[in-house]
């Protein structure tokens, strides 16, 4: 027969409930921040994975080109779309390609590829570890003398830490394209005009942040996913566990890295 508790005893348990998660939440948060940190150290010891890092910057490189193209040129079919009957209206059209290139550089552009792939690519390096992990791949590694991490999670981290910079890159540059097509739909300009007067509109201060902060948006996809992955509980669904809370973690640290990269920004112009 169970006996009711009142009101102290149910606010203790609550209290103890909260505190337990709260301690749960810094002891993983600090994990993390120890699993992040030993890939600084392990990117310098030899031996040197480079077979395994060219095949992972193929699949988060190559294999993402064709999602991350066509995800920028309708971003930027879409903004030229949207904005232009909003400039029409101050007679600024001619101004719709420097916009149209301030906005895809500096924000719109690092910041949707880093969405993409950690939904691409941070779900599949969270559900590829997860299972290792789960068979027992990664423990049958440490038995046979191999570092798993400097396999698993440095090749992988480097990976997407060195192609989302030029994924993004390239979709600012399709971006701009869409834009121009867009353009065209009401205005007649030619190709070398739009990008003249884009690329009239930037400066160092807009490119070079963005470019930067592309590095830590790599860095962050690729060592969550892996982190994610590595420390999948046993049990085929902590698999899909894993993976999910891989785009989401990663997703919220892109928004963060953005957010701090936007005031640094900020105070530098």
């Amino acid at each position: 027969m169970q006996t009711s508790l009142n009101p102290y005893q149910k606010a203790k348990v609550t209290v103890t409930q909260k505190r337990s998660d709260l301690k749960t939440f810094f002891y993983g948060a600090g994990d993390m921040v120890a699993f992040a940190g030993r890939f600084f150290r392990e990117v310098w010891r030899p031996p040197f994975e480079w077979r395994e890092v060219l095949y992972q910057c193929y699949l988060v490189g190559y294999k993402s080109t064709f999602l991350i193209g066509l995800t920028g040129f309708i971003m930027g079919l879409v903004l030229t779309i949207q904005t232009r009957p909003s400039m029409a209206a101050f007679g600024a059209v001619s101004m719709i390609p420097g916009m149209i290139a301030v906005s895809v550089v500096r924000e719109i552009g690092p910041v949707i590829t880093a969405i993409i792939c950690c939904g691409k690519v941070g779900s599949r390096m969270g559900a590829e570890l997860g299972s290792m992990k789960v068979t027992e791949q990664i423990d049958a590694m440490e038995v046979s003398a191999i570092n798993p991490y400097k396999y698993l999670v440095v090749t992988r981290t480097l990976a997407t830490t060195l192609m989302i910079p030029l994924l993004a890159i390239f979709a600012d540059v399709i971006a701009l394209v869409g834009g121009y097509v867009a353009m065209n739909i009401h205005d007649a300009t030619t190709f070398s005009h739009f990008f003249a007067v884009a690329m009239a509109h930037l400066e160092f201060i807009d490119i070079f942040p963005a470019i930067v902060k592309s590095f830590f948006f790599g860095y962050v996809v690729g060592i969550i996913g892996c982190y994610k992955g590595y420390h999948a509980r046993r049990g085929t669904e902590s698999v899909g566990v894993a993976a999910n809370s891989a785009v989401v973690t990663s997703s919220i640290a892109v928004f963060v890295i953005d957010l701090l990269a936007a005031q640094i920004t900020d105070l530098l112009s």
